[in-house]
């Protein structure tokens, strides 16, 4: 039976690798997405300084706001996630996060700064679920033997996202910081918005 059964095994391993290579890649994607998100706060900073005329008291919630939420969030979501498991883990974080960006666009057309800090607060709370998720995930998606290896490479496009942030914020969104306008934010983080909501649908449909 041994005999029998390891080369059965094996092969049912080697099926599952396409399936295993298009997750992680996803994966991969997630953590540049993240990683860019988080660094577009320093972006912010000046922006809404500027914009609402903020002292730097004022203009330091939004380090506040987004990095409380993972004070707040962390053991909820690390509940949620072993309810629903790291998969669905991660389409609620994607969800979340997809709201919290989306939220920008009233808070600009509102001219509120709270809206601004509880879009934040939002989405961090999303991408709070999203580590609780997906560091475990990448180290099951595959032998264990390599869990490191990928968790390094996926960290690695996290780093990634955080160089490249800020060549996108300074493009779309400082390019006029002393004439800061609602207007600059609206489209960034609608496209930012979009592209959680799809990596949420390549998620829940992952074998």
């Amino acid at each position: 039976m041994a005999h029998v059964s390891t080369p059965v095994a094996a092969s049912a391993s080697q099926a599952d690798m396409p399936k295993q290579h298009f997750a992680l890649a996803s994966l991969t994607t997630l953590f540049f997405m993240w990683g860019f998100i988080t660094c577009l706060n320093d972006i912010l900073i000046p922006y809404l300084k500027g914009m609402f005329s903020l002292n730097y008291t004022q203009a330091m919630l939004v380090q506040f706001c987004f990095f409380g939420a993972y004070f707040v969030m962390s053991i909820p979501a690390g509940k949620l996630v072993s309810r629903i498991g790291y998969q669905f883990g991660i389409v609620v974080g994607l969800v979340v996060a997809a709201i919290g960006c989306a939220l920008f666009y009233p808070a600009a057309v509102a001219h509120v700064y709270e809206l601004f800090l509880l879009a934040l607060f939002v989405l961090a709370s999303g991408i709070t679920i999203l580590q609780v998720s997906a560091n475990p995930y990448v180290s099951v998606l595959g032998p264990q033997k390599t869990a490191s290896s990928r968790l390094t490479m996926t960290q690695a496009f996290n780093s990634l996202g955080t160089t490249v942030a800020p060549i996108f914020g300074g493009w779309l969104i400082l390019s006029e910081v002393s004439h800061a306008t609602a207007e600059q934010v609206k489209l960034p983080y609608l496209l930012l918005s979009l592209s959680l909501l799809v990596l949420a649908v390549i998620f829940a449909f992952l074998k």
